[in-house]
């Protein structure tokens, strides 16, 4: 129940994530769909090719891509007065996103009896290759690369997967929340790790 819970979260999240860039750099309905649903999808796709899963077991999922439809169509079928609010509400889907699925990976790694480290790596790429590709569709600059901190969460989210710290649904749920507070706190406060450019030659941490 709780894996089924928290793919329905993301998809939703992400979803909605993908539509929403589209829609902001005026893509038509076919991209406004392909994207939303590259987003929901693209970052398990990732995670079972790294982690000796076919991809085709993504259409499997026949109730997830329902969900993923639904979600852009309503989306697209939002009036254009709230869509204007997405800067305020878009950062807190793509960071439920981001917990949801990268709990799901980590959770996905583990039962397949994988080391710690290959379910630390299918937390992020579940929980942030969809933004990846979804960002570079779209001409941006990844925000997981460069902006707040982001993919550390999702290795946070693993490692207590990972090691056990959380298995029992209220766990999973309490780290979902905790992830997702985490990430919206980042946004909210500018947190970034530490980066040097070579444009200015000043380290910021």
């Amino acid at each position: 129940m709780t894996w089924e819970v928290l793919s329905i979260i993301g998809t939703v999240a992400f979803a909605v994530s993908g539509a929403i860039i589209a829609m902001e750099e005026e893509y038509d309905i076919l991209g406004v769909y392909i994207l939303g649903i590259v987003t929901a999808f693209g970052g398990g796709a990732i995670r079972n090719l790294l982690i000796g899963v076919p991809v085709s077991a993504l259409w499997e999922q026949g109730m997830f891509f329902q969900v993923a439809l639904l979600s852009i169509t309503a989306v697209f079928l939002f009036p254009h007065n709230l869509l204007k609010h997405w800067r305020k509400w878009g950062n807190f889907f793509d960071a439920m996103g981001l917990a949801a699925f990268a709990i799901q990976g980590a959770l996905y790694a583990a039962n397949m009896g994988h080391p710690m480290s290959a379910v630390i790596v299918a937390a992020v790429l579940t929980g942030s290759g969809g933004g990846i590709i979804r960002d570079l569709l779209a001409g941006r600059k990844p925000l997981v690369l460069r902006s707040e901190i982001y993919a550390a969460w999702a290795i946070l989210a693993g490692a207590a997967v990972g090691f056990g710290i959380a298995s029992e649904p209220w766990q999973l749920y309490c780290l979902f929340v905790l992830t997702t507070g985490l990430r919206v706190l980042s946004y909210i406060y500018k947190w970034r790790l530490p980066f040097k450019s070579l444009q200015t030659g000043n380290s910021t941490g």
